[in-house]
């Protein structure tokens, strides 16, 4: 079956304990993630996790079945949890779906697969799509306004009130990235000692306190410099970056972001279309006009195309590698840099 970001979790209710397999896809990584996470959550037993990535996959797609089907160390009970790029899974869950259909797969362990950079016309979401064992849940990217309505439930799982436009305040100084959010969230929620049972009033002022508070303070200048072809600029925002100790891994999630957002934006964009009128139809926060429309300009069609999954596979380098992250997003940001300031007038 297939769903969105507004129903996946309706979709995986109905469907109960018979869903064996979810396929997460789309340009929002950071909601598939986080969609990932809350069923898993939502499992009754969700017991250990078993990580496998597309690479494990690929190399050997009989693998996966192999974990769904293995016992835990100590018997207890297992998801499996892959975060793939693209169609790197597409063999493996092939495999699992044939043998799945001659009833090897009985008793399998749920499986989670969050793949970046596919779709839901992507061979491998095809595959699942029409299998009532399966969930393919597609998810677009945010804008503001359902970022923020996200913060606001959040505060209220938490156990907080958002006075004025606090929700829309946190929503953005995450750069749209709900993981973000959510972090920036359960961190207010342990300064203010809040909780369900003892809910608690938010206020800016408190925001404040827990740092990554201001505009300057967050990612989007670097960002910006990065993506604007600001070589100039760039050198004094990594060395922010190292001053106030900005997580690597945050800078990259916030850097796909702004990637996916103008992919959605190119793909709207019409010849002879006023730039500031088409960025405000489409959502787009008014105080980012000028970076974004700019950024519009650099990276067009096949450039634009090749940069998501650049980012993509920087993101799971970062991961992989936590003693150099720095040092490997430094780099990347100064090619990146270059790039787009000798696109210049093009």
């Amino acid at each position: 079956m297939k769903a969105t970001q507004r129903d996946y979790a309706q979709a995986a209710q109905k469907a109960g304990k018979g869903l064996r397999i979810c396929f997460f896809c789309g340009a929002d990584e950071a909601g598939a993630s986080a969609a990932a996470r809350k069923l898993i959550a939502n499992l009754e037993d969700p017991g250990e996790r078993v990580e496998l990535t597309g690479h494990d996959l690929k190399s050997d797609p009989a693998r996966l079945l192999d974990e769904a089907r293995s016992t835990s160390l100590f018997g207890d009970s297992q998801h499996i949890f892959a975060r793939v790029s693209g169609d790197e899974a597409y063999d493996a869950i092939n495999t699992y779906c044939e043998l799945a259909d001659r009833g090897e797969a009985d008793g399998a362990w749920p499986i989670y697969i969050v793949a970046t950079s596919a779709t839901d016309k992507s061979r491998s979401a095809k595959l699942l799509i029409k299998r009532s064992d399966a969930l393919v849940a597609i998810f677009y990217p945010p804008d503001l306004r359902s970022v923020t309505a996200d913060v606001r439930a959040m505060a209220d799982a938490a156990g907080m009130r958002l006075n004025g436009n606090l929700a829309e305040r946190i929503a953005h100084a995450a750069g749209l990235d709900v993981r973000l959010a959510q972090s920036e969230v359960d961190k207010l929620a342990l300064y203010l000692d809040a909780s369900p049972q003892s809910p608690k009033q938010a206020n800016p002022e408190d925001f404040d306190m827990i740092g990554a508070s201001t505009e300057e303070d967050g990612f989007m200048p670097l960002i910006n410099a990065a993506l604007s072809g600001e070589v100039r600029k760039l050198p004094g925002e990594l060395r922010r970056l190292r001053e106030v100790s900005l997580n690597p891994v945050g800078v990259a999630l916030a850097l796909e972001r702004r990637a996916a957002q103008l992919a959605r934006l190119s793909a709207n964009l019409r010849p002879g279309d006023d730039m500031q009128g088409f960025l405000k139809s489409q959502g787009v926060f008014f105080r980012e006009h000028r970076e974004v429309g700019d950024q519009l300009q650099r990276w067009r069609g096949g450039k634009l195309e090749r940069l998501v999954p650049r980012l993509c596979e920087l993101h799971r380098s970062l991961l992989a590698n936590s003693q150099s992250a720095e040092l490997i997003l430094l780099q990347e940001l100064a090619q990146i840099a270059r790039y787009a300031a000798a696109r210049k007038g093009r």
